[in-house]
């Protein structure tokens, strides 16, 4: 979660419009959120999160080449493709960045330490027992907790997680996204991620290998990037002035005339899906290293067999938009025009129902008790007076509104 040291911290712009590659056609319905286990790291089923036209769900693999992709992957250097996932444990700590699927989960308060000001904020449905990043034995890194909420299809992620002795969490950045759409977030905010990205739907899943067939981009790391995103990120964390430095967002794909034929069978389903989708720059890390969540069940002489592959069998897709400190994106930025309470004052042990009208905002989040939710009302349940907040956010910003319930 590095973070950029000017206040022009990332922008979050999702800006589907800006890409125009193909996209693959199903003949049958996408499975539904519902359709996903429950546990951790837990099966899909098939549900593959964010909507079709999303960046991460579109097909790159007749997708232009850009023109400085020569460079920028040569400033890469010889490095190989090396999967940080696997099964086991590496140090004490398990091999990848997990998730858990939950439904029905009581919902806890977040406390940041940090980037609160650029972060969702809580309720969320995080329970005592979500998986942090280097389970068992987490250690000081960045400690991503990814949990993906299948009643109400939304995936939550924190960083630099501790779980406090009250059952809340403490962290230094969180975000909400929007299984079903392409909510964006305010321009200039960080993520859990370096660059202002999700990170679930970029990781190298066994359920989706195991199936033969990966349909989104990847998420992958390198040692130097520069002062810019591409979009879907919307972050920098920069440490190279080097012009031939990737930007956050670069999106690399595995050149159609690479010879994956002898390669074993997982190896051979992440590559394929690295010529169709590519994978996307998410963080500053060691080079080419290619993140997914861990399980037993993978085969780690399998996976070992990607490290053959150079940095040099890629190529950058051509990138539609570069942003910098000098082009940031503007637009309309939410209004809230009105939150009320149906009945503002209460009974101990009665509801009451919340509404809003708000207007250029692509996702709305009521704290406390609520969390993220979908429409323009709420059902509260508060036991002593409480004040909610509305935030309604897009990447042109955030408003907030207030209204007190009294409980007598």
């Amino acid at each position: 979660m590095n973070k950029v040291v000017p206040k022009v911290s990332f922008v979050v712009c999702v800006f589907a419009a800006s890409f125009t590659m193909a996209q693959t056609q199903t003949s049958s319905p996408a499975p539904s959120c519902s359709a996903m286990g429950v546990g951790q790291n837990a099966s899909l089923n098939g549900f593959i999160p964010f909507a079709a036209n999303d960046p991460w769900r579109q097909n790159i693999a007749n997708a232009p080449v850009d023109g400085n992709s020569s460079s920028l992957v040569s400033f890469i250097g010889s490095s190989k493709l090396f999967p940080n996932f696997g099964a086991g444990q590496y140090g004490g700590g398990t091999i990848g960045i997990p998730y858990s699927v939950v439904s029905g989960s009581p919902f806890a308060g977040i406390n940041y330490t940090a980037y609160g000001d650029e972060s969702d904020p809580g309720p969320m449905p995080i329970q005592p027992d979500a998986l942090i990043e280097g389970y068992p034995n987490p250690g000081d890194g960045d400690r991503h907790v990814l949990v993906l909420d299948r009643d109400n299809c939304w995936l939550y992620e924190i960083g630099g997680s501790y779980l406090q002795g009250d059952g809340t969490w403490q962290a230094a950045a969180g975000s909400v996204w929007d299984l079903l759409n392409n909510n964006a977030r305010p321009a200039t905010w960080t993520s859990a991620d370096a660059a202002g990205l999700p990170i679930f739907p970029g990781l190298v899943r066994y359920d989706e290998v195991a199936s033969g067939q990966i349909n989104h981009a990847l998420r992958f790391t390198l040692q130097r990037s520069r002062a810019a995103f591409v979009p879907p990120a919307t972050h920098w964390a920069s440490n190279s002035s080097d012009s031939n430095a990737a930007p956050m967002g670069m999106r690399m794909r595995l050149k159609a005339d690479y010879d994956i034929s002898s390669f074993p069978p997982q190896a051979k389903v992440i590559l394929a899906a690295l010529k169709s989708y590519g994978m996307i720059m998410a963080d500053n890390g060691s080079n080419m290293f290619l993140i997914g969540a861990p399980d037993d069940r993978w085969n780690n002489d399998d996976l070992h067999t990607l490290r053959n592959v150079p940095a040099s069998a890629f190529e950058v897709v051509q990138m539609p938009a570069v942003y910098t400190a000098s082009n940031l994106p503007s637009g309309p930025a939410p209004t809230i025009d009105s939150f009320t309470a149906s009945s503002p004052t209460i009974t101990a042990g009665a509801s009451t129902t919340l509404s809003w009208s708000a207007s250029n905002a692509s996702y709305y989040i009521v704290s406390p008790e609520i969390g993220a939710v979908r429409g323009t009302s709420a059902e509260v349940h508060p036991t002593t007076t409480t004040t909610y907040t509305l935030y309604a956010t897009s990447e042109f910003g955030r408003q907030t509104k207030t209204v007190t319930v009294t409980v007598q």
